[in-house]
């Protein structure tokens, strides 16, 4: 399998990258520039993005200087939890569209099923989250969002939205690794054809497991990697892609960068998978949307 040119067919025939890049807290036009050439020299094919990066407007000034083609990119942005309700997502949607400098997105999502300054316990979460959706499927009708989804939903909001939408989600974009390997939620989203994309896939630094990324560290992980000749990360990527699941791995190094999509044709065995699976003790890195109702 040549990983660099795989895509993902999602339930409404649109053709998405299994590998992407994530912009996470890549800000700043210099950055932009040194970040994204280098994805776009490797090879990249899409683009992740959100309104809460505050990087849109950066993404598109790297994407005309480098030349690049608005059909040879796939763009991903997402609704952010400010904006969540009729009054406020056609400006959102509008407003990424002009920062993005495009007239359409290929995939959209909610970044998230609860509103910010809303507690998470009120019921407005779910009405106005609702109110969202319907937003996005207008838009989704007009052809101005290719495809649409939703990030850190979990079961209940999804069977939530299946049980109220006119079109379902293509997308739920989660956090998934061999720490939080999601299997439930999986199981669920492959059930109703709903496609997954693995973020956080190379685990995290954080204080609060001592600026030490536990994942990457993780002694199973570092066995196979040497066993394969493999990096860490390229090791943790070849585990989502064989689930199925896309993957935005975020990174400013550019030998990172390169060696997060030259996987080439490696891949793991059943037993190296299983192997991994193991090491699932449920640790989230990211934000929890368990406790949003």
């Amino acid at each position: 399998m040549n990983w660099r040119e795989k895509v993902y067919k999602l339930s409404n025939g649109i053709s998405m990258p299994a590998i992407g890049l994530g912009t996470y807290k890549i800000k700043g036009q210099e950055v932009t520039d040194q970040t994204l050439g280098a994805a776009i020299k490797e090879g990249y094919g899409l683009i992740d993005t959100a309104s809460v990066y505050r990087n849109e407007a950066f993404i598109a000034s790297t994407l005309r200087s480098n030349g690049v083609n608005r059909k040879d990119v796939f763009i991903t942005s997402k609704l952010g939890p400010k904006d969540h309700g009729t009054e406020k997502v056609a400006a959102a949607i509008t407003k990424s569209l002009t920062n993005l400098d495009t007239d359409y997105l290929d995939l959209y999502l909610i970044h998230w099923p609860g509103v910010q300054g809303v507690a998470v316990d009120d019921p407005q979460n779910k009405e106005l989250r609702k109110q969202s959706w319907q937003v996005l499927e207008d838009f989704y009708n007009k052809g101005v969002l290719k495809s649409i989804g939703v990030s850190n939903y979990n079961i209940d909001h999804l069977q939530e939205l299946l049980d109220e939408c006119q079109i379902k989600p293509h997308v739920n974009q989660v956090e998934i690794h061999p720490h939080y390997t999601q299997r439930d939620l999986i199981k669920f989203c492959n059930q109703f054809d709903i496609h997954v994309t693995a973020y956080s896939s190379l685990g995290t630094t954080t204080p609060s497991n001592g600026d030490t990324n536990e994942l990457l560290k993780d002694p199973v992980v570092t066995k196979i990697s040497q066993a394969k000749n493999l990096s860490n990360a390229q090791v943790l990527l070849l585990w989502a892609l064989q689930k199925g699941l896309s993957v935005v791995p975020k990174s400013t190094n550019p030998q990172h960068i390169a060696e997060n999509i030259n996987l080439n044709n490696s891949s793991l065995t059943e037993e190296e998978i299983e192997l991994l699976d193991t090491i699932d003790f449920n640790k989230k890195y990211a934000w929890n949307a368990d406790k949003v109702l």
